[in-house]
């Protein structure tokens, strides 16, 4: 039997969620040794949107998609006017802008940190084109993964390496419109191996903070070493106000790009459960850019995005559903074990039923992985798809 209380709480926090998905979550992707061709992947910017707009329709909570411009913007802001085309064909959004500063041939020693002052240059113009991409489309947010580092001690100058990504970073912040910001992301390693030039929250902190006040801090789950304690980060972040998002996926060893909530679900409920212990006012949480970030060589690209934002609207209701005044009174008192009973409690206690009422009060199918199935969605694109994909070359998205 459904609680009304519990089921209140749980409307109140998914009325207020949104997770952005990812273009290239629904192309022909791999790893560096290779990929597999999917029949049903999708093979245009086009497609993309329309698998976006079918995830949204069964989930209610992913109206946006996140757009890399080397792969949706082959042709830079002259593309723009066919993605606000497809923003109004599909209903869906454009979200955050991902410049590409790692696939050219040219970055082989580094993009904005390489000793190369005409490389760095031409990867501040690509980044200053992203931003008038993100102008045009509306203001939005701009954010950044460098993979720049080195793999042999000595070969490159860190310190210096620093003072360039400073004088870039401060110069894509300048060409920012008010309503955009710039999100710039941290990773400890891959494609480097000895050092990595953003490569923990704090090395991206500083960046932000030197860059300017709409710089904030974006983590991704799949970026820290072994058991790293990411709610801890982010509530370091959240205290100084410098959480401007995340890229969610999972992980057993690294960067491993699993579906969310596959390895550990606990450790994705523990960071939701730092959001939303200071949930007041809700704009707080609105500031936060929710994002899928994760492709699949192996699954099928719908089911796994389906899975994903299911996964995320269940572990986040379970997180709404902790008593976190009681939680505070435990924790003060120092009462250890009632602590963290309570804690756990939110935990093991099966949401999923609260969140498929929360699906039918609002029109939306109980089971959005069943609906997919049902549909018959995938085996229509799979036809439509297969003889593109078939001859798909080794671009990765």
């Amino acid at each position: 039997m459904i609680q009304p209380d519990k089921f209140d709480r749980v409307s109140k926090a998914l009325d207020n969620f949104q997770i952005e998905i990812p273009s290239w979550g629904f192309a022909n992707t791999g790893t560096r040794f290779g990929k597999f061709i999917q029949p049903a992947a999708a093979t245009s910017i086009e497609e993309k949107f329309a698998d976006a707009a079918q995830v949204h329709a069964l989930t209610g909570i992913s109206p946006s998609l996140s757009l890399h411009v080397l792969w949706d913007f082959p042709d830079g802001v002259a593309g723009v006017g066919k993605i606000r085309e497809l923003e109004t064909r599909h209903g869906i959004r454009a979200g955050a802008i991902n410049p590409n500063i790692f696939q050219s041939q040219e970055y082989k020693f580094g993009s904005i940190c390489n000793p190369s002052a005409d490389i760095r240059g031409r990867a501040l113009e690509h980044m200053l084109q992203s931003v008038e991409i993100g102008k045009q489309l509306g203001g939005q947010d701009i954010s950044v993964w460098v993979a720049d580092g080195s793999n042999y001690p000595g070969t490159q100058s860190i310190r210096r390496r620093i003072g360039w990504m400073e004088e870039i970073f401060a110069e894509v912040h300048a060409a920012l419109s008010p309503a955009q910001r710039l999100l710039i992301e941290y990773k400890p390693f891959e494609p480097a191996f000895y050092h990595t030039d953003i490569a923990d929250w704090g090395m991206a902190l500083e960046l932000a903070r030197n860059a300017g006040p709409q710089a904030r801090v974006l983590v991704d789950t799949g970026h820290h070493y072994q058991s790293q304690n990411i709610e801890q980060i982010v509530a370091w972040l959240l205290h100084l106000g410098m959480l401007g998002g995340f890229h969610f996926n999972d992980r057993r060893y690294a960067d491993d790009d699993l579906t969310l909530g596959s390895i550990d679900p606990y450790q994705l409920f523990r960071i939701f459960a730092e959001i939303l212990a200071d949930s007041e006012p809700l704009e707080k949480i609105a500031a936060i850019e929710f994002m899928i970030d994760q492709s699949h060589n192996l699954k099928g690209k719908m089911e796994a995005m389906v899975q994903s934002v299911a996964a995320a609207q269940e572990i986040y209701a379970k997180a709404a559903l902790l008593d976190y005044e009681r939680l505070r009174e435990l924790q003060q008192e120092c009462r250890l074990v009632e602590a963290e009973e309570c804690f756990r409690s939110a935990f093991w206690e099966d949401a999923r039923p609260l969140v498929r009422e929360w699906r039918k009060a609002r029109g939306l199918p109980e089971d959005p992985l069943r609906a997919l199935q049902e549909s018959g969605y995938v085996e229509r694109a799979g036809e439509q798809r297969a003889a593109r994909n078939a001859n798909a070359s080794a671009t990765y998205a």
